[in-house]
């Protein structure tokens, strides 16, 4: 029996399951280069000739006949494009996606969960596999953000989410006095029905579309990102005290003497992590990386943890940013503000001349930040050399001197390591205090911004080795 033949065997059989390249080397008892070459040759020859079909997950399932593809219904979720076709992203791991054209959706709408029938297009894509979906079994969409338009018995929303391909109904004396060119948020009550539309009520209006921030408003809805926090999270955020008390330092390292900075962008407010660079007596340099310890305040099963974990993180906008935890917190005792005691984490770290960590300490500790710098103040110094900002900032211009001289040792070694920086543009756009917009300027990524990249690297990287060795 060749090659082929055995290959064949395996997948004819009535239990066959899948199979990657290493699976069918093990089964096989295939050692060699020679071996793994001819595996490789006989699996695209059976694929070509449709025996099999390689999933997306590179593994190897039987191709169903005809019959069986007319008759299956597949189960999974509905991934809508803008442009009217879907695609279905089936429950089963080694199922391709399959594609469902627009004739064939019948009202279901993105996210929901369907089952699809599979069959051969007749199409422009005949030989190739389509779906037509025969039932929605739990939808996905709720809430609809979108501009109202008022008709003489009825109002209508066109959805801003260009995926949702229906416009909502609304029935008269729904749309909570709604006018043409609202931005509303529409609580769906009815789901689409043969021919019929969504049906929905208007349950808050964010304004007229044309307004300065609605459209910002209509994005954070569109998203469900909760802007205001729950009031038992509110109770807990105020019960926290916004100093520090003595017996909250004790078991801590205290490194309030240390000359610690914190580099952030102009306009931030919540301060998370600090450096502190030091020339050691045997030619290594010291770099202590210190972020706010939050899970000091922020304790486990707490109603402000449940709410930070169901946020998940901090939502940058525009005109603003919506915290995961409240600001009293992220800008207040947890954000390392200068000329104030701080409690903390620590990752110090001893690195050589050749930028790799010889040495290593994590620890609870305290710090008092001495000054908030920006990237731009800091790009001034150690790129610029501007004698006006070194002489404001005399006191901490050795340390950022000598954390450059760290940060091109740290790059160099990562580039040693074959890292890729691809170094992509970034836009800002610039808007006034009624968030209207009024330029748009590249985001820049000088010599500051690289630094607190590459410390913020290396101390990721110790303590992810650190934890490592402990398993």
């Amino acid at each position: 029996m060749n090659l082929k033949q055995s290959i064949e065997e395996i997948i004819k059989q009535p239990d066959y399951e899948p199979m990657s390249v290493s699976d069918f080397q093990d089964a096989l008892g295939l050692n060699s280069a020679d071996s793994f070459r001819d595996l490789i040759k006989v699996l695209v020859e059976l694929e070509q000739t449709g025996l099999i079909q390689r999933t997306k997950t590179d593994r190897y399932q039987r191709k169903a006949s005809n019959n069986a593809k007319q008759s299956k219904l597949i189960k999974g979720k509905l991934s809508q494009n803008k442009k009217g076709f879907a695609f279905l992203r089936p429950e089963e791991e080694d199922m391709d996606d399959i594609f469902i054209p627009p004739t064939k959706i019948n009202r279901a709408m993105d996210g929901d969960t369907v089952l699809v029938e599979v069959h051969q297009s007749k199409g422009e894509h005949k030989g190739k596999l389509e779906g037509e979906v025969k039932t929605i079994e739990t939808h996905s969409v709720t809430q609809v953000v979108g501009t109202y338009s008022e008709a003489r018995h009825f109002g209508f929303v066109l959805p801003d989410d260009k995926r949702i391909m229906q416009d909502i109904f609304i029935p008269k004396g729904q749309n909570l006095g709604a006018v043409d060119g609202h931005k509303v948020l529409v609580q769906i009550t009815k789901y689409a029905d043969g021919t019929d539309n969504p049906e929905g009520i208007v349950s808050a209006i964010l304004g007229h579309k044309n307004d300065p921030g609605v459209d910002i408003l209509s994005i954070i809805y569109q998203h469900g990102i909760e802007i205001e926090f729950p009031d038992n999270v509110l109770a807990e955020a105020e019960a926290v005290p916004d100093h520090i008390e003595p017996s909250q330092i004790e078991g801590r390292r205290d490194l309030r003497d240390e000359l610690t900075i914190t580099i952030d962008g102009a306009d931030a407010k919540d301060l998370d992590d600090a450096i502190s660079v030091k020339k050691l007596s045997n030619g290594h340099t010291q770099l202590t990386v210190s972020i706010a310890d939050v899970s000091y305040y922020v304790t486990e099963d707490s109603a402000l943890d449940k709410e930070a974990y169901s946020r998940a993180t901090s939502v940058y906008l525009v005109d603003r940013v919506i915290p995961m935890i409240p600001h009293r917190l992220s800008n207040g005792i947890c954000s390392l503000n200068p000329q104030v005691d701080r409690l903390t984490l620590s990752c110090q770290m001893e690195i050589d001349e050749r930028g790799d960590v010889v040495d290593h300490e994590i620890f609870d500790s305290v710090i008092h930040s001495n000054y908030r710098m920006t990237y731009d103040e800091v790009n001034e110094i150690i790129t610029d050399q501007d004698t006006e900002t070194r002489n404001q900032y005399s006191e901490v211009t050795p340390m950022l001197d000598l954390a450059q001289d760290l940060s091109q040792r740290l790059i160099h070694m990562r580039r040693r390591r074959g890292e890729i920086d691809f170094d992509i543009n970034e836009a800002k756009v610039l808007v006034n205090e009624e968030g209207i917009p009024t330029d748009v300027e590249m985001r820049q990524r000088g010599e500051g911004e690289r630094l607190i990249e590459s410390f913020m690297l290396a101390a990721n990287e110790t303590i992810a080795e650190h934890f490592d060795r402990l398993e």
